[in-house]
């Protein structure tokens, strides 16, 4: 007799509404911009953004234009903008990627009849979204819908991390870890350099707003840099066990068939291993996003 797991795992092969490809809200067929109006979250997104735009004018005003070494401002500019371009842009793709939410209120009589379940064939109902729950699927009460592999909420991302933007936020915690250990490198540099000088042509700022400057970034650089570098490596060995952290902390015991090490990682981020994986801009379509982007607003996400 097969498991209620192995059933489910049956429905969802079958029905094209419990399948972990559907993106369409139930009874509609509209595809939406998802958007998480929290007020939390909200805030700390804003705030996230602040901070690395901070981080980008203490390096590239502070430290790297008045600099006398014009090859060592040029490469270490490029690449300190180049990083905090990819982590931005990860920040937003995963901000505004539907994480992997089930159809909202499908679970209807009418729906139900017409699954046409076979005598012992076993569905989950989540009574707060009114939907059809797959398997390792969990409720949000933030997002206030059931999300597929479901990690965690992240206010800082404003939107829970699920099975279709872990990739972006991995990619978001490892450049944000990147451009903090930049940071610390060439605050330290920074440092050597002016009290060497005493301060004279060091930068076009007194020497009491530098200081100042750099010994926030310096805290901020720390701050990030031990918390995304934390979650970049829970993330991974998240993915490389095929666990997600509620999985864990619930000590469920897995019912599904693992991905191990790098099956679990073609499967987050796509493919073999290639450069691809690093690249937040993967998948985007820039016309379908301006067409999203026109839509209406409804519930708690932009809909079209």
């Amino acid at each position: 007799m097969q498991s209620s797991s192995h059933r489910l795992r049956d429905m969802e092969q079958h029905h094209p509404l419990l399948s972990a490809g559907g993106d369409v809200e139930a009874g509609t067929g509209n595809r939406t911009l998802w958007f998480i109006q929290d007020s939390c979250g909200m805030v700390c997104a804003a705030m996230t953004w602040f901070l690395v735009l901070y981080a980008e004018f203490v390096v590239n005003f502070v430290m790297l234009l008045p600099a006398k070494n014009f090859w060592y401002s040029l490469l270490n500019g490029a690449t300190f903008n180049s990083l905090a371009v990819l982590a931005l842009a990860s920040h937003l793709r995963t901000m505004l990627t539907d994480p992997g939410a089930v159809p909202k209120g499908n679970a209807t009589k009418e729906y139900m009849e017409s699954l046409q379940l076979k005598p012992g064939e076993v569905i989950y109902k989540c009574p707060k979204c009114c939907s059809i729950k797959p398997e390792r699927a969990h409720h949000c009460s933030i997002c206030k819908r059931c999300i597929r592999k479901m990690d965690h909420h992240c206010p800082w991302v404003n939107n829970c991390v699920g099975e279709k933007n872990q990739r972006f936020f991995v990619l978001f915690t490892m450049y944000i870890a990147l451009i903090s250990a930049h940071a610390l490198g060439l605050s330290g540099m920074h440092f050597f350099t002016c009290v060497k000088v005493q301060w004279n042509e060091c930068s076009e700022f007194s020497p009491g707003v530098s200081v100042l400057l750099l010994i926030f970034l310096c805290l901020e650089a720390v701050l990030f840099l031990t918390f995304t570098a934390v979650m970049f490596g829970t993330q991974i060995h998240s993915i490389c066990n095929d666990e997600t952290e509620i999985e864990r902390l619930k000590n469920e015991k897995p019912t599904w068939e693992r991905r191990m090490r790098w099956e679990g990682m073609k499967a987050v981020f796509g493919g073999p291993p290639s450069l691809l994986w690093c690249n937040p801009f993967t998948g985007l379509r820039l016309r379908r996003l301006m067409l999203l982007a026109q839509g209406r607003r409804g519930g708690s996400e932009f809909s079209v």
